[in-house]
């Protein structure tokens, strides 16, 4: 089982996507899941349409090293034509534990032809997709309640898929 901190362990909304939520994960040995985007021809860490100055995802790769290099992370596609600059970036820090997912369907093609760790989102509005069978895992992810079963996750384990939940409280 694999704990992983949502944007970091942040303490105050201004701090989600920050490197001081993601040192503090770190140093208490979780891994992180985060967002990327682009802006002006660079992978970022940004959740929203990303201004001058969000992190580099080069510079969140180098930190790791320091704070956090055995821990897993968790990226959330935010847009479409990254995949080349991120398996890049992911080859040249040696990043092992890994997985990408909430990309387009498009998008996700491109990740799985190049033999990325794909999760795909199942939701009670997402309840299947056709391409699990080439995908690494599932992502469950909840908008209203809770909405898998213990069978449901018994089935994914038969198939040897990383299952990934998301536990956010009360607004997520």
């Amino acid at each position: 089982m694999k704990f992983l901190a949502h944007r970091g362990h942040w303490l105050t909304q201004n701090e989600k996507n920050t490197f001081a939520a993601f040192e503090r994960a770190w140093s208490g040995s979780f891994g992180i899941e985060t967002d990327l985007r682009d802006l002006a021809g660079n992978v970022v860490v940004s959740h929203d349409p990303p201004t001058e100055g969000a992190i580099e995802f080069e510079r969140l790769l180098q930190a790791r090293i320091a704070w956090g290099p055995e821990t897993p992370l968790a990226l959330n596609i935010k847009a479409d034509g990254l995949h080349t600059l991120i398996a890049d970036l992911i080859e040249r820090y040696r990043v092992k534990d890994y997985f990408v997912f909430d990309m387009s369907v498009p998008d996700t093609l491109h990740y799985l032809r190049a033999g990325m760790p794909v999760l795909l989102r199942l939701s009670e509005y997402e309840p299947g997709t056709s391409l699990l069978d080439r995908a690494a895992g599932v992502w469950l992810d909840a908008f209203e309640d809770e909405w898998w079963s213990l069978d449901m996750l018994r089935s994914f384990h038969a198939q040897r898929k990383t299952i990934a939940i998301v536990c956010a409280g009360p607004g997520k």
